[in-house]
């Protein structure tokens, strides 16, 4: 059976609850602006961003680790003097100065010479500094979104509670609490790749939004156990990073060489499943990447996915498959192969806009 494609799409946009705020379906994540694994030069970086804004991709997502500065200060010299975009950045890391950085050698997986050490603070000092010092390397007088970076037991093992009650009692959830209310961001939430801290925060504060990375792609649906129904209930939507999961649907597992899978070389049985899928859209002719960026956003509380892009290259191929048309019967079997849940949500006929 022959892909056919709709012509060019325009990227629909998805309200976000209780905002005023609306993200586009497909947004751009900044990981790669930082030089996660490989370096790219600035005007590789302004490329992708301006490539994606004429696309029409009106959302973008940052943070101060990504680069230790580096992804937020490329984004902002190119979103400086624009309209109509919405930004999200994250909070939980400060940057202290590291004046013993001289190269560009790899430091948590950046190759970046910003010459900046992150520390972990929650609290509410540490908080609103972020805020602060976020805005000057954007050279922006706005953000629309923060996010409660990396916290939860995945990233901070046995001193999870120590830092979730830094952020609790110390007062980093007041902190943005106040800029919520006073005006100054519109919408509060958490940016993980992990499900349990979603639903501890959500039983402390009143978030609008999850970032989950990773935890809901045609590999992994757990999110629909608890994490789904719990924000339906409290009018969180969600936003889905990582859907490739970290690469593995992105390349497949035929071109050789290590492929990832949270970012690490994939298991064996991650492997394995992955060519039952690759066997699947073989058979349909759809791009497995074009099936792991779709079937997000057939879920309701989803209101955007948001893959990393590095390149105005990337930037196109990443439309050319948002706008791959996918027959139902692919969906069909891949519940039929069991790689899909029964109760998870697959994406319809699609409408041109």
């Amino acid at each position: 059976m022959t892909t056919n494609r709709y012509p060019a799409e325009r990227i629909r946009t998805r309200p976000l609850g209780r905002t005023n705020l609306a993200l586009s379906e497909l947004g751009f994540g900044t990981v790669p602006l930082g030089n996660m694994y490989r370096a790219i030069d600035d005007a590789q970086a302004r490329g992708a961003v301006e490539a994606a804004l004429q696309a029409g991709i009106s959302y973008f997502d940052t943070a101060p680790f990504y680069g230790f500065g580096l992804a937020e200060r490329r984004l902002g010299d190119v979103l400086r003097g624009r309209p109509g975009f919405v930004l999200s950045t994250k909070v939980g890391r400060l940057l202290d100065p590291a004046p013993q950085i001289k190269d560009a050698s790899s430091r948590y997986g950046f190759c970046t010479s910003f010459p900046f050490e992150p520390r972990y603070d929650y609290s509410y000092g540490g908080v609103m500094r972020s805020y602060q010092d976020s805005l000057q390397r954007l050279g922006l007088a706005h953000i629309d979104i923060l996010l409660i970076h990396d916290i939860g037991a995945l990233t901070h093992g046995e001193r999870h509670r120590e830092t979730f009650e830094q952020l609790r009692s110390g007062g980093g959830l007041r902190a943005l609490e106040e800029l919520r209310s006073a005006g100054h961001i519109a919408a509060v939430g958490v940016g993980v790749n992990e499900v349990a801290v979603c639903l501890e925060l959500m039983r402390s504060a009143q978030l609008d939004l999850v970032l989950l990375a990773g935890r809901y792609t045609v590999l992994e649906q757990t999110a629909l156990d608890e994490l789904f129904p719990t924000c339906q209930r409290n009018g969180v939507h969600i936003v889905i990073g990582g859907p490739y999961n970290s690469g593995i649907l992105a390349t497949g597992t035929r071109r050789g060489g290590i492929v990832h899978h949270n970012y690490v070389a994939a298991p064996q049985e991650i492997v394995t499943r992955v060519r039952m899928l690759e066997e699947i859209c073989d058979r349909y002719e759809v791009p497995l990447p074009a099936a792991a960026l779709q079937f997000p956003l057939a879920h309701p509380q989803v209101v955007s996915v948001i893959p990393g892009l590095e390149s105005a290259e990337r930037v196109a191929e990443t439309l050319r498959l948002y706008n791959t048309r996918i027959p139902p019967e692919f969906w069909d079997a891949l519940r039929s192969a069991g790689c899909l849940r029964a109760d998870a949500p697959v994406p319809g006929a699609r409408v041109p806009a």
